[in-house]
Formats: structure tokens, sequence, C-alpha cells
């Protein structure tokens, strides 16, 4: 028997092995396999019983070993990451890899042991020098041990020293090298239960001598009878600890007890819940408006129908589209289907976790990064075994193993955070797309702002229009200002951060003990620090952007690479003094409201305050329970949150959004302060939305005022086909990346040569090769080029056939970062 095998390296191909006489390596489970010096974890996807036609069957490695009994991943799993890699050019191991959790995939260490060479070598330093060299102070290490993992070493010795040393004693023949296969990071998770098994009356303690030694009989007799009474009274066996807690001993007595044969105490499996410590209130059942019976009856009819449907749930903000989605879900249950939710922030899984469970029990699910290993593993386990039938996450959830899946939906379906920027470069929202056609599903994608893909698709017939044009209970959406910011600045003569307009009303709104969002899609105090002698901009000296300052760690930091420098007093090119923060980020705004407003209780919610385990939870929880009055934030504070009593959003500035040199600058803008306004007036209260810009004719703008999103559409999508465009026609962006600019630029320049050969029917547009407007990130160029196409199979086609001749020509297409249906270009 013969498998291949995918692997988790640069190469987008399956690599074939022979599986040895009395193993048996299932498709769909992982083994450990040679791979040339290394020996590595990958995934079976096919069998054989002969190797290829080019393999001669004398020269196939074997699989050293199988980790898996049962497969790891089902047929369709593997399916549709096959169809993710060949679409987004990735290789397969890496998407697999992606798919299961990260602490799931076992690693295999290097170890190494000292050769009889060695030890001659290791008893002829006899000088005090020689001892005290790396060299002999490794092999001592090792003569004292059969055999020791490279980790051993780069701890004491840091790695660069310390593999140099292992790399010539392994040349020397002092020491040579071994793989060993580490346990994975995760396992299933036991505890320690208690459970009696005595009899029902509790025995009387036996007289003693003393009245101290009577007292100590007395207490420990009382102990153990609500010890008993404890566990005769459970249902099912209770953790040990709790107990002990409860009845107020040391486990220690309980053990003892065990020992007397009057309770047996075992382990058990027990299941990490993200969820445990949210409190679960009854579910609530909203009556439903017209336009929400009338999307859920039509949503019912398809999964009746059993076949695929895609729905576009276009509703403005506030308009009832988690009911749908809740009523959606119970319809599949109830037809014995699972379903499948994905969000695009974490930030939103605690409120809508809440009331999933509040729906459906333990029945759900939650997949995200910010979980532990832990809990990610046991909550993958529990999809897998059947037990959760409802699983609610950001884009990765898309793989969860979900049985009989008959339900996805994707909400906030247009953001951009559904892409994922490294690889595999797969897009959520797409893929689940893929996922419900191959279950024969039904996909609803919600949004208030669609994507100009999906809407465009409606247009196209591909997608079924389901509308909620009003808020629930016929609340009005809320009233949009807009404020020019360059009257502000001539009324006082310099920039102004806060416009008298948004300050009264935030004054406002606080006296009438109401809630407020303030918007700015920028973290950090100063977007840039400048000397005003030389005019140095200080910038990261791996990008080509400048640094941010950051009041909160006194550091400016650069957000692409994180590059870090203590703030400067004097500058280092003139050693001049002034120096100039200028801009303004988020840690700027919320000090400026506190100054104004300093009683209010005021959080901020961006990457930097997020960054800690559940800290957004925390933040998101405490502004909906009305402990704080003021939220401050970056887009997160935007997506899909429901805080009835918040009337005010103030949008800093969107400026920067619109200046992107991109042609998603608008659509982004727009989606952005739409969403923004739809926090505004969800409850009983009305809303209002105030927007400081220093572009108010802006076309964006006035859409955005008036929540005109088919207007914005049609004038957006003319654009579009005029400069061929996304959705109009098909893009893909590739980057090359190199440290050295001019082989960056000679493989860009051949890449576009092969590029146009491979399609020379004009069925491909190549722009560039060009500087990205990133030139450099991370310590390297780039190089930009566009490949625009009407038919998507030419242009994987030629992508492919130019990749393959750039290989066979001697380029290294590693330094090649391909992209298919960029949501940037930058």
């Amino acid at each position: 028997m013969f498998v291949d095998v995918a692997l988790a390296v640069n190469a987008r191909r399956t690599f074939t092995y022979r599986v040895p006489e009395g193993m048996t390596a299932p498709v769909g489970a992982r083994v450990v396999v040679p791979f040339g010096a290394k020996v590595l974890v990958g995934f079976v996807v096919a069998q054989a019983e002969e190797p290829p036609p080019y393999l001669e069957e004398s020269a196939v490695k074997p699989v050293l070993a199988v980790m898996d009994e049962t497969p790891l991943l089902s047929s369709d799993l593997l399916e549709l990451t096959r169809w993710v890699a060949e679409y987004y050019f990735a290789p397969w191991g890496e998407v697999l890899q992606a798919a299961v959790p990260p602490g799931l995939m076992s690693a295999v260490a290097e170890v190494f042991s000292i050769t009889e060479r060695g030890r001659v070598a290791l008893a002829e330093m006899t000088s005090a020098r020689q001892r005290r060299s790396r060299r002999a102070q490794i092999l001592e290490r090792l003569a004292s041990a059969t055999s020791l993992l490279a980790s051993e070493f780069t701890k004491r010795f840091g790695a660069r020293r310390a593999w140099t040393t292992l790399r010539e004693l392994e040349r020397r023949g002092e020491i040579q090298r071994q793989y060993a296969l580490v346990e994975p990071r995760v396992k299933p998770k036991r505890e320690e239960v208690v459970v009696w098994i005595g009899p029902s009356t509790t025995p009387e303690g036996s007289a003693s001598n003393g009245d101290a030694e009577r007292t100590k009989t007395l207490r420990h007799a009382r102990a153990k009878a609500r010890l008993q009474a404890l566990l005769e009274n459970a249902r099912e066996p209770l953790p040990l600890r709790e107990v002990a807690e409860q009845v107020g001993v040391r486990p220690a007595m309980i053990r003892a007890l065990q020992r007397e044969g009057l309770v047996r105490i075992f382990s058990r499996p027990v299941s990490r819940d993200p969820l445990a410590h949210i409190e679960v209130s009854p579910p609530e059942w909203f009556e439903l408006t017209p336009e929400q019976q009338a999307a859920l009856e039509q949503i019912t009819r398809k999964l009746d129908e059993g076949t695929y449907a895609a729905f576009l749930l276009h509703g403005v903000t506030g308009s009832g589209k988690t009911e749908v989605y809740i009523r959606a879900i119970h319809q599949a249950l109830a037809r014995g289907k699972t379903a499948l939710m994905l969000v695009p922030e974490i930030a939103l899984t605690p409120m809508l976790g809440r009331r999933l469970r509040a729906h459906f029990g333990r029945n759900v699910a939650v997949l995200h990064s910010s979980l532990s290993e832990g809990e990610r593993f046991d909550e993958w386990q529990r999809i897998a075994r059947g037990e959760a039938r409802v699983v609610l996450g950001t884009r990765s959830a898309v793989f969860a193993p979900l049985p009989a899946l008959g339900l996805v939906i994707v909400d906030e379906e247009h953001d951009p955070s559904y892409k994922q920027d490294e690889v595999p470069r797969y897009h959520g929202r797409d893929t689940a797309i893929m996922r419900a056609l191959r279950h024969q599903a039904v996909v609803i994608l919600g949004s208030a702002t669609p994507s100009l893909e999906s809407y465009h698709n409606v247009h196209l017939g591909k997608y079924i229009y389901l509308r909620l044009g009003e808020r629930i209970g016929g609340r009005p959406l809320a009233q949009v200002q807009v404020v020019d910011m360059r009257e502000v600045f001539a009324r006082y003569g310099r920039q102004v951060v806060l416009s008298d307009e948004l300050v009264d009303a935030l004054r406002e709104t606080l006296a009438r003990r109401e809630q407020a969002i303030l918007l700015l899609n920028r973290r950090g105090f100063s977007s840039f620090v400048l000397c005003r002698r030389c005019g140095l901009t200080m910038r990261c000296p791996r990008c080509d952007v400048s640094l941010t300052y950051h009041r909160s760690v006194e550091q400016l930091i650069c957000h692409y690479c994180n590059h870090r420098t203590p703030v400067l007093t004097r500058c280092p090119s003139c050693d001049g003094e002034y120096i100039y923060f200028a801009g303004v980020g988020t840690e700027q705004v919320e000090e400026r409201v506190r100054r104004l407003f300093p009683e209010v209780r005021i959080a901020r919610l961006d990457r930097d305050t997020a960054s800690r385990r559940r800290a957004y939870e925390r933040i998101i929880t405490a502004f909906a329970a009305g402990e704080t009055q003021v939220l401050v934030g970056t887009q997160m504070v935007a997506k899909g949150h429901d805080f009835p009593n918040v009337t005010l959003v103030g949008v800093i500035s969107v400026d920067a959004i619109l200046g992107l040199p991109d042609f998603r600058a608008a659509e982004r803008a727009f989606q952005l302060l739409t969403q923004s306004a739809g926090r505004a007036g969800r409850g009983d209260l009305p809303g209002r939305v105030i927007i400081q810009t220093y572009y108010p004719e802006h076309y964006v703008l006035r859409y955005a005022a008036a929540q005109d999103y088919e207007g914005f559409y049609h004038r957006e999508i003319h654009f579009r086909r005029m400069l061929h465009y996304p959705p109009i026609t098909t893009l893909i962006q590739v980057l090359v990346q190199h440290r050295d600019f001019e082989r960056a630029n000679a493989l860009a320049q051949e890449l576009a040569r092969y590029l146009r050969e491979a399609e020379p029917s004009g069925l491909l547009r190549v722009l560039g090769p060009a500087p990205a407007p990133l030139g450099r990130l991370r310590g390297r160029h780039r190089l930009q080029i566009l490949i625009k196409s009407r038919q998507r199979l030419a242009a994987h086609r030629a992508l492919d056939l130019a990749v393959e001749n750039l290989r066979a020509a001697g380029f290294d297409t590693h330094a090649l970062v391909i992209d298919p249906d960029p949501v940037e270009v930058m």
C-alpha cells in the first residue's frame, strides 16, 4: 500500500510514501514521515496499490508511524481543504494544519547523542581552556545522558551559537542527530471524582481516652456524615476538590475513606467550556416582523428541499437579522441537521454566545483564536463526536468537523476580517459558501452593507435576495450630521480633535445618562513623530512606514513588524529638541474625553487593550451593562454590537481610509460609517451620529449620511466597471518580496513577462510590476503585479504556468506571495 501525504511545507504538491507491512494508514489520519533530513507530521490524503509511474518502488520512503487509528478529518473536510489549497495557491498541508486546533499537531524534535569519536575527543580535552569551550560543554552534557533535545542547548547558549556548535560537532562525527515525536501540546483534561459506596448509615465513632482525642474523633465523624449526605444525595460522581471544599476537609481525608472502602475515587474526562463563565438567561422569543417572517419562510422552504441555496439577507442595522439566524438554526436542528455561524471578530462572540446558549444549551460550541489550546481542543472534539450541533466562531471555524451540515450563516459578510492575511490566504465567507455547496446546505450571508461582490451576485441571479428595510418596532435610523473640520480649523486656527458639535452632543448624552461610542480607526496616541528643526520623521528601520507613538507604554511602535524604540527627546539627525507628535489615535481621544468629563467612566477597545485573554469580553460586557458610559475604539466597536442605551456615535475621522491607494477604499469607508451609525438608537431612544471630516462633499459621506446603500452601489459599481475591478473582473495580486531589491525586481519582471506569454489571446490584463504602496515591510522590498480577467480559470491557469516557467528558469518562487481575490492591494 502507498499513500499520498500532504505536508506543511512550501510546496503545492503531495508526497508518496510506502506503508510498511502490518501498518494501516487510513485517509484523513496523521502520519510521521521522513522528509529530506527531517521528520515531519502530515495527513494521508489518498491511497494507492502502486506508486506513481515516475517513481521507482525502491526509492519510496516508508511511513514511520501512524498517529490515528481512525481518520482525524472526514472526506468532506479533505475535499474542502483541497479546494482551498488549489484556489488560493496554498500548500495543501498548510491548509490542513489550519483546519485543526493548533495544539493537536504533534511536532518532531531533533535529538542528539554522543558518538564514540566524540567520547575520544572529549577525553583528549585536558586543558582548562578546552574544557570551558562550548564544544566541550555540549560533549560533556551528552556523555552523561543517553540523548538530549536540541532545545536543551539553545536555552543555555542561545539558538545561533548552539546550532553553530551542534552542526560543527555533527560534521566532525562527534555527535549524531536523530528525530523524536513530541506529544501534542494538548490532551483531554481529566478530573478526579468521588462517589459513596459505603453503608447508608454513618458508623458511630469509637470511644477514646482524653478530651482532645474525643473532640478530634467527633469532628471527623461529623465531617464524614456531611460527606456521606452530600455524596448519597448526588445523582452523579462529584469532583473531588469541590467536595473537599464544600465539606470543609482536605482531599487526603477523602482518600483515606477510599482505603476504608467507603468511597470510590476515579478520574473522568472533563470538557473545558469557554462559555462556562457566562450567565445564561431563559431564551427570549420575539414576535417576528412581517419582513422577518417572510425571510424565515423562504429559508425554511430551502431547508425542506435539502438542496444548496444562497441567501443575501440585507437588513438595515437594528432590523433583527440575528433573530432570523436563531429561528433558522432551530429549523435546521429540527430537521436533523447541524448549523455553523461565522462572525468576523472575536469581540462579537460573547453576546452571541450568550443568546445561542440560551436557545440551544450545551449544543453550542465556540471556536476562535482567543481560546486556550485546551478549550479549542475540547470544543473541536465535542463537535467531531456530535455533542455540539451548533458552532459559533470566527474565520477558522469554517473547518469545524460538523456532520450533516444543513445551515451556514456568515454574519457581517462584507467584513475584510474574513480574509486571512497569511498562508493559506483563504476567505472565510467564500470558503463557507463552497462548503455549503458541497453539503447541499443553505447559506445565509447577512449584512447592513453587503459587499459589492455579494450584491452583484444578487443581480446575476446567484443569490436569493432577502430585505429587512425597517428597524424593529419601527424605530427610526439615527440622524447623521456631518461636521466640516475645515470650518472648525478656521474657527480655532489649529487642528482640533473633538469639534464643538461633538463635545456638546457628548455632554447632552451623558447628562441624560445615556451612552456614547467614539470611533477612530487608528491605534496609539499620535500617528507619527517628527523633528520641527530638520523635518525628520521617525520611521521603522524595517518598513516604509512611520512609527506610532503609544503613550501607554512610552514607545514608538511599528504597526506592521512590531519594532519598538523608546520615545526620543532629541532628534537623532540634527540633535534638535523640537520633537513634534502629530496625528491622533484612540489613546489621545480617550485622554481628551477624560479631561473634558473627569467624572465619566470611559473604556477603550482596540488591539492594544484587547490583546489579553478575554479582555475584549470584559470591556464589551461592562459597556453593555452600563458600567462604562463612553466607549472609544477602532472599527472593533462598529461591528454588530447591540447596545440599546447608546444614543450617540461620534466618528472622529474617516479621511485616512478615503485617502488610501486602494480600489476598495470608498467601499470600506461607506461600510464603516454605516455600521458605526447603526450602533446608535437601537433601543427606545432616538440615535444621533456625528461624522467629522475634511471632505464633506465626498460622495461616500453623502450616501452614508443618507444611509443610501442602493445609491452608493450604483455609483461605485460604475467605477469598478470602467476600471475593470472586482466584482466585474477576477483580480489576483502577486507580491514579490525580497531583501535585495534588484533580485526582487528581476523576479517580478520575469514573472510579468511569463504571464503575458501564458495568455496571449487577451483574456488577461497584467499590470506591473510596480512598487507596492507599502514598498518595504519587515525588511523585504515589495513589488506588485495585478492580474485582471473576466475568466477566473484563465487567470489561474496563466499564473500556474508562469510560476512553473519561473521555477524551471532557476528563480526562487518562495519570494512570491499570491493572493487571489485580495481585500486590499496595499
